[in-house]
């Protein structure tokens, strides 16, 4: 919650102005909306449980345009909180989100990374961000965004390179002794070929090196035995899966 309401703090005002991207605070969690990102994680309601907070999440969010979606831990919910759901209509939508977290105490990252990486100068921020909305799939209007976080307090950015040049990206965001890792891309021509697993690692021992002892991610969560290579990824590094969050359509 703190990486997305830290994105949407340091993003261009104009940003904010032009692609009406809103963000509010809400106890532990909070609600987002970017209406022209097609991506669930730019347009949702995460970290909240009890019907007041969701409840007011839901009239928050409907004054907002695009996709909506709640994200909620259902196997931690009350049963009212189920029946909320209901009353609402929101529909499940998709196979949901997993939850995985690294401890430090069980760092293992002797392997060497199969591509080269390196931190993205502030020089560099409008590349990283173009990238990003490549990666993603994002129009490029929102390229902005992603390059506002480099160089900000507590954001960490990186790049994967094929020699010199630039093929991989991702970026994590500190608070405390926790990290959450995002952001992580690869051009289409250089998928599967480990970059991803190259830029986690970068990442764990950045964060290792400056006292961070909890990684958080979040990915598509395995469904119907089907192989999920992020999810496949991360597990084979070490992260552990925490829970599942359902998506709910409003």
């Amino acid at each position: 919650m703190k990486a997305f309401v830290d994105l949407y703090n340091v993003s261009p005002t104009t940003l904010k102005s032009k692609e009406h991207f809103e963000c509010l605070s809400i106890n532990h969690g909070c609600a987002i909306s970017l209406p022209s990102a097609p991506a669930i994680g730019l347009n949702r309601v995460l970290g909240l449980n009890s019907v007041k907070d969701l409840e007011e999440a839901h009239g928050w969010m409907n004054g907002r345009a695009g996709n909506r979606f709640f994200q909620i831990n259902i196997d931690q919910v009350s049963p009212r909180t189920k029946d909320w759901i209901l009353e609402k209509g929101l529909v499940e939508y998709g196979v949901g989100w997993a939850k995985l977290i690294y401890d430090a105490s069980s760092a293992k990252l002797s392997e060497a990374n199969p591509f080269l990486t390196r931190p993205v100068p502030v020089a560099e921020a409008m590349l990283f961000g173009s990238m990003v909305c490549k990666g993603f799939d994002f129009p490029s209007t929102l390229t902005p965004l992603w390059s506002a976080i480099v160089g900000k307090v507590g954001w960490s950015c990186f790049f994967a390179l094929d020699g010199d040049t630039p093929v991989g990206s991702a970026a994590m965001y500190q608070s405390g002794t926790c990290a959450w890792l995002g952001g992580g891309t690869t051009l289409p021509e250089f998928r599967n070929r480990g970059i991803q697993k190259a830029l986690i690692k970068s990442r764990i021992e950045h964060g290792l090196g400056n006292g961070v002892s909890t990684f958080a991610v979040e990915t598509l969560a395995p469904a119907g035995g089907e192989s999920n290579v992020s999810f496949d990824n991360l597990r084979k590094i070490g992260f552990r899966h925490a829970f599942n969050r359902k998506n709910f359509k409003l």
